[in-house]
């Protein structure tokens, strides 16, 4: 059974993924959504290491918090003026974001179900090893993560790619 005081830790750290991470999409100031993204960043790796994921909070705090946030930042200070406000969406905009993220809710609700197997295979109460993780994250078999995180890391390439030559244009 779970202390009170690490449930309310729990709490906390769950509210300030969320409202960081709403405060990051809605924020029309560019260099804030990077801020609220570093925080929302931040508090997961805190998650992890609340589970003694220290391996995977150190992880999160180095790549992702320190060197993901800073490639951003460093793509909105080539792009774009960093103090102006950016433009207020039109609702019909708004609707298809709406609609968007609703798929999206139902895509990973679905996602989440449907890998519960995993989850259950391991005994009640007893956290998974970190080579499980490992082999799940960086494995290529069914039901392992090798082919997205290689998409996504090319995905961020050619976004920084495409800031630079979007810069270059701009001073031209």
């Amino acid at each position: 059974m779970e202390s009170v005081g690490s449930i309310i830790v729990y709490v906390v750290i769950a509210l300030a993924i969320v409202i960081c991470s709403v405060l990051a999409v809605t924020t029309r100031k560019i260099l804030r959504a990077a801020t609220y993204l570093l925080f929302a960043l931040f508090a997961t790796a805190a998650l992890y290491f609340q589970l003694d994921y220290e391996f995977l909070g150190a992880v999160q705090i180095a790549v992702y918090a320190g060197g993901i946030v800073v490639l951003f930042v460093f793509s909105i200070l080539l792009t774009s003026h960093p103090g102006d406000n950016s433009a207020k969406l039109a609702s019909r905009k708004r609707v298809l974001g709406l609609t968007g993220a609703l798929l999206l809710l139902i895509v990973a609700g679905y996602s989440l179900i449907s890998r519960c197997e995993m989850i259950t295979a391991l005994p009640q109460g007893e956290n998974p090893p970190m080579k499980f993780i490992g082999e799940t994250l960086m494995g290529t078999g069914h039901g392992q993560y090798l082919l997205p995180f290689e998409a996504i890391s090319v995905l961020l390439l050619a976004c920084i790619i495409g800031g630079v030559v979007v810069a270059r244009k701009n001073n031209n």
